[in-house]
């Protein structure tokens, strides 16, 4: 099977192809620039460099969240664009399994984290043992302290770009933070673990999943829920 994966989920972007599992070329970029801007020249440029069309694709992968509400409609979009036009079936994943999984050869807890603003984050604890991960929680979003208090005495492995903010403020005493390089969801990462979900075989689109209400949503909650509205 030949999978095109997408992240975009952070404040990174990537993309990746792979065939029956081993992978063919990777593109990563932290450079400030938009989603709307890299994902696609990356996938083109990936599929060129590696011989491949668009036809040759099986499956695109895409990270449905938790993460950037942004990031998340670019990515998802253009991995459902490219799915409808190419006539093949699309699968999200977790964007928290994502990053776990570049680590997960470490072995160990491994505490991925996204920042989610506000004094929150999304988060998600797994256990890596010979390179498979476990998952220990559901994805979540939850207050730093909450998280903080939770990782005291596990010294747990933290990834994902909400990782340098958990061990800045009091994870540094809990946990080791995770090298620059290893830190980010990678798309290589994506297809992997799209390879082996559990609905590979009933894939046909993906759809966001945001945990928590965009601030416009909140905004527009409290506006309608107010007596003065």
């Amino acid at each position: 099977m030949t999978i095109l994966a997408f992240d975009s989920s952070s404040l990174s972007a990537s993309a990746a192809v792979t065939r029956d599992g081993a992978l063919l070329a990777q593109s990563f970029q932290n450079n400030g620039l938009t989603h709307s801007q890299t994902l696609m020249p990356m996938a083109e440029a990936l599929l060129r460099n590696a011989g491949l069309a668009l036809t040759d694709v099986d499956l695109i992968a895409v990270t449905h969240g938790p993460g950037s509400f942004t990031g998340l409609r670019i990515g998802v979009a253009a991995a459902n664009g490219l799915a409808w036009g190419l006539g093949r079936p699309c699968l999200g994943v977790s964007s928290l399994a994502a990053a776990a999984q570049g680590v997960a050869h470490w072995g160990g807890l491994i505490c991925a984290v996204q920042d989610a603003r506000r004094g929150e984050v999304y988060n998600a604890l797994f256990l890596s043992e010979g390179g498979a991960l476990t998952r220990l929680t559901e994805d979540r979003a939850l207050p730093l302290a909450a998280l903080w208090a939770e990782m005291q005495k596990k010294n747990p492995i933290l990834v994902g770009d909400g990782a340098e903010l958990c061990y800045n403020g009091r994870g540094g005493e809990a946990a080791r933070l995770a090298p620059p390089h290893l830190r980010f969801p990678c798309a290589w990462a994506v297809a992997h673990l799209a390879a082996s979900h559990p609905d590979l075989d009933r894939a046909s689109y993906a759809t966001p999943v945001y945990i928590r209400a965009s601030g416009a949503e909140r905004t527009r909650r409290a506006r309608s829920e107010s007596p003065c509205g």
